[in-house]
């Protein structure tokens, strides 16, 4: 048996949309993870749209094949695993999506969400225990049974109805559950509870999170450690408060500039220039195979940034940033001005 319930080694996603590379996509390249078992742990996969995090997941879950690399459950390749197998993956490792108005049939009330989890995973063929089970579920992430079975998806607001997604998957009883931005459709006043009762899962019950977010500030507060994604490459990743309070790489310390000050006083400024090369979209579409992705952005690109892609620089204890600006061992390169805003 591995020590990891899930494990990415050298994972790559290519969608071809065309003979030519350059209507080629990059989603994912050479990226790695594990998640271990028996070690609850929130791990925050961030970064802005188009950086690769929900093909991340959806492969996670194994509804997308990689084009490289291999996804492991248990020490075994999931594309080689059986039937039962494939049933028990799905149930070690359940989802919550973005949108908590789209994942619920409207004809249906919310008992069928439970009672579907119920058949399918074979959790039991007592109706009593059923019963109880679904109560409990309902009643780890705030809600109360009475005022939520026998009703219809539209009688409840967004952060009732994730609440009721993160129950259906806690019903399963799941080893990890990939979260992909759970709270970006929810009302900023109820984001808070709902991070409560993921890290609850977390604390109480021993559930390992894949944290996914554009948001850095739901990530600070909610993640063990973080990784952040540019354009399908992982480009910093260590433990949250490295990351966020000490960000190295150029992209990251430019996602902490462009988050708003809190403070009126201060004026919210962007302390980057960013360049854009006239070739950025062939550029780009060869990232692959061509030096590092964020160079034609970067103010402080050098020759060697086109020459091949950066390998990890250790910064400090276990936080890495991929940019040759630390080659020689300095960790003291740039920083960011509103990193307490993460």
């Amino acid at each position: 048996m591995s020590d990891y319930i899930i494990e990415l080694k050298n994972v790559s996603k290519i969608f071809k949309g065309g003979m030519s590379r350059k209507h080629w996509t990059v989603a994912l390249d050479n990226f790695s993870l594990t998640v271990e078992d028996g070690r609850a742990e929130i791990q925050t996969i961030a970064g802005e749209s188009g950086s690769g995090k929900t093909t991340l997941a959806n492969m996670v879950l194994n509804f997308l094949k990689p084009t490289a690399g291999t996804v492991y459950y248990n020490g075994k390749d999931i594309r080689r695993a059986d039937k039962k197998e494939r049933l028990q993956y799905r149930k070690d490792v359940q989802v919550v999506f973005q949108d908590p108005f789209a994942v619920y049939n409207p004809f249906f009330t919310i008992d069928h969400v439970f009672n579907t989890m119920i058949r399918n995973f074979s959790i039991t063929d007592n109706t009593d225990e059923a019963q109880d089970r679904v109560h409990d579920s309902l009643r780890v992430v705030g809600l109360d049974p009475s005022e939520v079975l026998r009703k219809y998806p539209h009688e409840f607001s967004g952060g009732q109805l994730q609440r009721i997604m993160i129950a259906r998957a806690f019903l399963a009883g799941p080893k990890v559950i990939v979260a992909d931005e759970p709270v970006s459709m929810i009302d900023a006043s109820l984001r808070a509870k709902l991070l409560e009762v993921l890290l609850g899962l977390k604390q109480d019950y021993g559930i390992s999170f894949l944290y996914i977010t554009h948001d850095l500030s739901t990530a600070y507060h909610i993640g063990d450690s973080t990784m952040i994604l540019y354009r399908g490459s992982l480009v910093e990743h260590g433990g949250t408060e490295h990351v966020l309070k000490n960000a190295r790489h150029p992209y990251v310390q430019l996602l902490l500039d462009s988050i708003p000050l809190p403070n009126p006083d201060r004026l919210w400024e962007d302390d980057y220039t960013l360049q854009a090369g006239k070739d950025l979209e062939e550029t780009e579409a060869f990232a692959l195979i061509e030096g590092c992705k964020f160079r034609m952005r970067c103010p402080r690109a050098t020759q060697v940034c086109s020459e091949a892609p950066p390998p990890f620089f250790e910064v400090s204890g276990n936080h890495h940033v991929a940019c040759y600006l630390y080659s020689d061992g300095n960790t003291d390169v740039g920083g960011n001005s509103k990193s307490e805003n993460a």
